[in-house]
């Protein structure tokens, strides 16, 4: 079947307070569809921080892995994961197993690794009854919001991400570094600027400190580029938080964010954030079928609480690699 030709649709509604969602015309093969307008929705990405395409059609793993082939250059295999997923083919993976009745707050999927998604794809196979959005933040509006001196702190001293592996809580050892092979985790926390400790029990703690502030690779807009407030201990639902912190003590949670220098930051800070969040926030329901391309640096993302069944596939593309993820590093595409 002749690609559609790569020039960009008339039809794309830029409404306040969604993301703009582009009207597709269903030609019956959706992989042709997206390799001729490959270039479009990655321009349209960038200029907007995400595209929404509704009218493809998509239906099961195997439709939405050949449209992300097609837009990707090459789909990344994912580790350090916070939260479990199941893998449909390589680079194409469920949504992170997490409650749905729990918000995932805003944050730019992998940003406390050294080689970061520059590109994700969404494709929505079953919507939920209610609710599930996958909601997205302009990350250069939300750090224009913010207070000067909070950032400007940030950018000095950087975030530190703490982890404590377990089988109970979140993803295990295996399933974030792809192997629970002690040398084979040490290698790569080594290479990748994590310090760990073993813990008697046979459990692993991590700390790794990353830069809070980070420049597009293409337009050189400086962006609020982490997850300093969705993992955090303040971000958890209080019953969540109480139970965790009995359970293994507030100095080894599954995972939590302090300042770069190890002083804890405040519930009154996770607020504020979580609060400028809100602020700069577009949402559109999905619907059965939906795309949507998001560029993981201009644009934070989330989801929302839902009810009812729920299947969101998501793959990662364009690594950006930082020279050295501390205050002060410039990001290069790879």
């Amino acid at each position: 079947m002749p690609h559609p030709p790569a020039t960009p649709p008339l039809d794309l509604n830029l409404l306040p307070g969604t993301p703009p969602v582009l009207l597709a015309e269903p030609t019956g093969d959706a992989a042709s569809w997206a390799a001729g307008y490959r270039d479009t929705l990655r321009t349209l990405a960038v200029e907007h921080g995400a595209v929404l395409v509704r009218g493809l059609g998509l239906h099961d793993a195997d439709q939405a892995g050949a449209v992300f082939r097609h837009l990707a250059t090459g789909l990344l295999t994912e580790r350090e994961a916070f939260a479990p997923r199941r893998e449909y083919a390589d680079g194409v993976y469920s949504s992170a197993k997490w409650p749905p009745y729990q918000p995932m707050c805003m944050h730019h999927e992998l940003s406390y690794t050294l080689d970061a998604p520059g590109l994700l794809l969404f494709a929505c196979l079953t919507a939920p009854g209610s609710g599930g959005a996958t909601a997205v933040a302009d990350a250069s509006a939300v750090l224009d919001a913010l207070p000067a001196e909070l950032t400007g702190r940030f950018e000095r001293e950087g975030w530190l991400l703490t982890r404590s592996y377990n089988d109970e809580v979140g993803a295990s050892l295996a399933e974030a570094f792809g192997t629970d092979d002690r040398r084979a985790v040490e290698r790569y926390c080594r290479g990748h600027a994590i310090d760990f400790a073993w813990q008697p029990d046979g459990g692993l703690r991590t700390r790794q400190r990353r830069g809070a502030v980070l420049r597009h690779p293409v337009t050189g807009h400086r962006c609020w580029f982490n997850q300093i407030a969705f993992l955090n201990a303040w971000t958890m639902d209080p019953e969540v938080r109480e139970y965790l912190t009995d359970l293994y003590g507030a100095d080894a949670l599954p995972f939590d964010t302090r300042y770069g220098g190890g002083d804890p930051i405040g519930e009154d800070v996770v607020q504020l954030l979580n609060t400028v969040y809100e602020a700069h926030t577009a949402r559109e329901p999905w619907q059965p079928g939906d795309l949507m391309v998001v560029d993981n640096v201009r644009t934070a993302h989330s989801r929302e609480p839902y009810e009812g069944p729920r299947e969101v596939l998501v793959a990662m593309s364009d690594a950006v690699r930082l020279t050295a993820r501390v205050p002060g590093a410039e990001a290069i595409a790879s």
